[in-house]
């Protein structure tokens, strides 16, 4: 029995693994790994893989970054944790100082959390709790796009949109508006993405001018809905929904958890709109993929609200045991450091430039529907028909022929059902690039044949 297989079954004899059917594994092996170094997971039998998701969209400048490294080592000799409630600490007040510079104004204090989907909680029930504090009570629901996807906490759930996720919980989950999305992969042929967007966002026009009064928040991942599919819009919807929320009313929450730090072609998402939201959620990339955190970036117009006497009961008691934990800021100072000081933005221009060279090819194979791409994420569609956009039946799992193929070829692509994507860390090289477009080639041939 070899070193893989002696920890792989020592796994399953103990662990549920997250998104995962466990019976899976009696034929799709779990992949034990020794070690990371940059893109590369080595595994404990000399094989690697590369890591093209950013372990579930997490990780920017590598595995075992040695700048990042040290900076959490030297935390932890001084402070591992402490209460933040009537505490503080160093870190988290020059990572709150530095993320306020960094993001739109006027987003001015920082609230954390633990990670996304708890980031998402907090952004609901602060919303809600404005209104109330202002004495607007029946604002208290919430307006999501179809095919969205913020978390999986029972709130976070309601206001997306995936089945996969969704339908199973649906008895336990508040009632929540749909809006049809912007999602351009539906526009009619000819048909731009600023137009198609623009088209798209009569919807919620309409929904906001029927129900307003009743409504807190719209909740919107700027750009790319990533679990559904990294499906993509023009920032043209995000400006007109900044601009309707005003007109309205209505607080506008931005997750920005996958698509912050870089990820889109700009350091946030919104400022390709010129705009600001009022309530901003990050994580993932946040601590470079290193440990578990978020924030929720509000307004002091939102902040104010909450601000009184105590015997007022009009104070935000939401709390989580690791709010703001030392080593996670101490890892998130270090990554604002990588992203500031190396240029980072326009570098990731030029590969993502290589990324949509390395695949325009992928557009001409007969069971591709679309190669879509906003900044370091890359996306390809399979589908049965390429003429009628017919897709594959989720039960064939098109897309898990892909992701084994490409294990056997030192690649990591884990695909969102028929969709396979590139979404790596930014030390990525352009050969890298080109190896997982050969190998993603290769797999979407395999994966479609018959």
């Amino acid at each position: 029995m070899g070193l893989n297989n002696e920890w792989m079954q020592r796994d399953i004899s103990v662990l549920w693994h997250p998104c995962t059917q466990m019976k899976d594994h009696e034929h799709m092996p779990v992949i034990p790994i020794q070690r990371g170094e940059g893109i590369w997971l080595h595994d404990f039998e000399g094989n690697r893989y590369m890591d093209a998701v950013s372990s579930w969209w997490v990780n920017i400048f590598g595995h075992a970054n040695p700048y990042i490294n040290q900076r959490v080592k030297d935390q932890l000799d001084s402070l591992e944790h402490v209460i933040l409630a009537g505490f503080s600490h160093t870190p988290v007040i020059e990572l709150s100082e530095r993320l306020v510079k960094m993001t739109p104004d006027p987003l001015t204090r920082c609230f954390y959390a633990d990670n996304g989907s708890s980031c998402i909680e907090v952004a609901l029930k602060m919303s809600f709790h404005y209104w109330l504090n202002i004495g607007k009570p029946q604002k208290k629901r919430f307006v999501t796009l179809t095919n969205s996807y913020h978390g999986e906490t029972l709130a976070a759930l309601a206001v997306g949109d995936v089945a996969l996720y969704k339908e199973t919980y649906q008895p336990l989950l508040m009632d929540v508006i749909t809006v049809p999305s912007p999602d351009c992969y539906y526009r009619a042929e000819g048909v731009s993405w600023e137009e198609h967007s623009r088209q798209m966002f009569t919807h919620m026009e309409q929904t906001l001018a029927e129900q307003h009064e009743e409504i807190a928040a719209v909740i919107v991942e700027p750009l790319i809905q990533c679990a559904g599919g990294m499906r993509m819009y023009h920032p043209v919807y995000l400006k007109l929904l900044r601009e309707a929320c005003d007109r309205y009313g209505v607080h506008l929450i931005h997750d920005e958890i996958a698509v912050g730090f870089g990820r889109t072609g700009s350091l946030f998402a919104c400022e390709q709109a010129d705009i600001a939201p009022d309530v901003l959620c990050l994580s993932k990339a946040l601590t470079g993929g290193y440990l578990p955190m978020a924030v929720c970036m509000t307004n002091d117009t939102i902040y104010q609200a909450f601000y009184d006497d105590y015997e007022s009961m009009r104070a935000f008691l939401h709390s989580h045991s690791y709010t703001g934990n030392p080593l996670a800021c101490a890892a998130a100072l270090a990554t604002l450091d990588l992203l500031e000081q190396g240029n980072v933005i326009e570098t990731n221009k030029a590969l993502s430039a290589h990324m949509a060279k390395a695949t325009a090819h992928f557009v001409d194979h007969p069971h591709v529907a679309e190669v879509r791409q906003t900044g370091m994420v890359l996306a390809i569609e399979m589908v049965k028909d390429k003429a009628t956009r017919e897709a594959y039946p989720w039960q064939e799992r098109r897309g898990i022929r892909v992701y084994q193929h490409a294990l056997k070829n030192q690649a990591m692509l884990r695909p969102l059902g028929s969709v396979v994507y590139f979404m790596p860390p930014y030390v990525i090289t352009p050969d890298q690039i080109d190896h997982l477009a050969s190998v993603a080639w290769e797999g979407i041939q395999l994966a479609t044949r018959d």
